[in-house]
């Protein structure tokens, strides 16, 4: 008979598992206390990084409805649970893992399927919500504005010709005029 306690483990994580919008599953072993602080601190509120037992880990996930996890839960576990950008979060660990040698990144989830390493790497370069969003902002008035000059250019070209053929017709007329004085 399951204990309570351990019941209870698997329910989180199984919520946690369905609330968030990706999972990172990593090894931690050999990393101190105040390193994992500062791993933490690093995730800031972008991801909630929680060590847990491989065995409940893996029910947590077959009750959220998670697969193809389970060759991951081998050895010191530990997930980071995305609840906001992945991308800050992939990039977290990743700088970090870089800094610390023994925060091993081992695959993750996201929409439903599993990640690779490689997929994670490639999460973690690109850039943030905030920054896509600008560069479409700025492409896209940039393309209003070259439509807007388009469709003001012939407006302008009628001007110009009209300006010429009154020029044009101003030095005709005073020529006209000095011939017949």
């Amino acid at each position: 008979m399951a204990k309570p306690d351990k019941v209870a483990a698997v329910a989180e994580i199984a919520d946690k598992f369905r609330n968030s919008s990706a999972a990172v599953v990593t090894q931690y072993s050999g990393l101190s206390v105040s390193q994992l602080s500062e791993l933490r601190r690093a995730l800031g509120d972008t991801a909630n990084y929680r060590v847990a037992k491989n065995t409940l880990v893996k029910r947590a996930a077959a009750e959220a409805g998670v697969e193809g996890l389970d060759d991951l839960f081998v050895g010191p576990t530990a997930i980071a649970f995305v609840e906001g950008e992945p991308v800050e979060a992939a990039k977290a660990l990743r700088d970090f893992a870089k800094d610390n040698s023994a925060l091993v990144i081992k695959g993750g989830y996201m929409d439903g399927k599993p990640l690779s390493v490689n997929e994670i790497e490639r999460i973690a370069d690109l850039e943030s919500r905030e920054v896509l969003l600008a560069k479409t902002a700025g492409a896209l008035k940039a393309k209003l504005s070259q439509a807007a000059a388009l469709f003001q250019a012939p407006a302008s070209q009628i001007a110009r010709l009209a300006a010429a053929l009154e020029d044009k017709r101003k030095s005709e007329g005073g020529a006209d005029e000095a011939a017949e004085s």
